[in-house]
């Protein structure tokens, strides 16, 4: 699919210097464009490349002043480097506009779909569930009974939603993941083994969350698990049985959440972070990459370390912990000093 300069400018509202009627077909970077590629310039360190580029247009901010000829046409725009965003976001929607119901499928009598649907072949749909307008369903994925799905949603290839769960509206949950298995709950008995116990609630997840590809996202024993509204979540997190993540939250890939905590609003959790359960954790909240988190943290701490404690203090405690054989080598010559002088005394 191809669009001129004009058309994207009119898509990023933003002005066209060069050829309005210059084509492109697909996305590059900059130091590499090719013959009919688009591109863009957010960063300075790359301007050089735009000298010498064979894109054949880039999209610029509206301060950019060339200080030498340019072969590529120009889009200027307030922020480049957002304006390429919705340009690919644009694209993605364009290239993923699929619709209908491939076969095989299985889709429950009882279930309710809306309009301008996509179901990818061999996606099971069970009874009384109820999706919303504009869904986009990939193959083998499997949507259980009674759960209920929201308007623009995206399930990507592999997806599987057990029973009861609730899901908001604009939506993306990528491939593998699983949403509603059991809790991690098993009650010892007399002779040593466990027993399951039987988690019956469901996981509810809020409008315009993200999830990556293989997150698993535990059923509540009791109640819900709940994902509030606008949470970024990477590939490969786990998220235990009760846990409430607030609003705006982004959590990196590898993380697990253990049982019953409560995540706060717009906290940044870094990657392989482990949390253990019935913790609160406040607002705010900024937690470095391999923390460890045994204990409750308020609004707006920023920790690092396992177990994690104030990043400032763990900084300074890490040149120290770097120079420990100096300052054990300073410690053992003083003390060889002191030994010595006692000596002669």
């Amino acid at each position: 699919m191809k669009f001129t300069a004009q058309q994207i400018a009119a898509i990023l509202d933003g002005e066209v210097f060069g050829n309005p009627e210059e084509e492109v077909f697909k996305l590059s970077k900059i130091e590499e464009g090719e013959k009919g590629s688009l591109t863009f310039l957010s960063n300075p360190k790359y301007q050089p490349y735009l000298y010498t580029t064979n894109a054949s247009i880039a999209i610029v901010n509206n301060t950019f002043q060339p200080e030498k000829d340019l072969k590529v046409t120009l889009i200027k725009v307030e922020n480049a480097y957002k304006s390429f965003s919705k340009l690919l976001e644009f694209y993605n929607e364009v290239k993923n506009n699929k619709l209908g119901r491939e076969t095989p499928n299985f889709i429950s009598n009882s279930a309710t779909i809306g309009e301008n649907e996509y179901i990818g072949a061999f996606t099971y749909i069970g009874e009384n569930v109820k999706i919303g307008n504009n869904v986009k369903i990939y193959p083998n994925c499997y949507i259980g009974d009674n759960t209920v799905i929201g308007d623009y949603c995206v399930f990507h290839s592999g997806v599987k939603i057990y029973s009861e769960t609730q899901i908001g509206n604009h939506c993306k949950i990528h491939s593998n993941c699983t949403i509603g298995s059991d809790g991690f709950g098993f009650a010892p008995n007399a002779d040593g083994n466990y027993v399951a116990v039987p988690q019956i609630g469901n996981v509810i997840i809020e409008d315009y969350v993200d999830i990556g590809a293989g997150a698993t996202i535990d059923r509540a024993t009791l109640g819900s698990t709940i994902i509030r509204q606008g949470v970024k979540l990477d590939n490969q997190i786990q998220i235990a049985h009760n846990v409430e993540i607030g609003k705006n939250t982004v959590i990196a890939a590898q993380t697990g959440v253990a049982g019953s905590t409560k995540i706060g609003e717009n906290c940044m959790i870094g990657g392989q972070v482990g949390i253990v359960g019935h913790l609160t954790i406040g607002n705010g909240v900024k937690i470095q990459a391999q923390s460890g988190i045994s204990k409750n943290l308020k609004d707006n701490e920023v920790v690092q370390g396992s177990p994690a404690f104030g990043y400032g203090d763990f900084n300074k405690s890490y040149v120290y912990f770097r120079n420990l054989p100096k300052i054990a080598a300073t410690v053992n010559n003083l003390e060889k000093e002191w030994k010595a002088q006692n000596k002669k005394e």
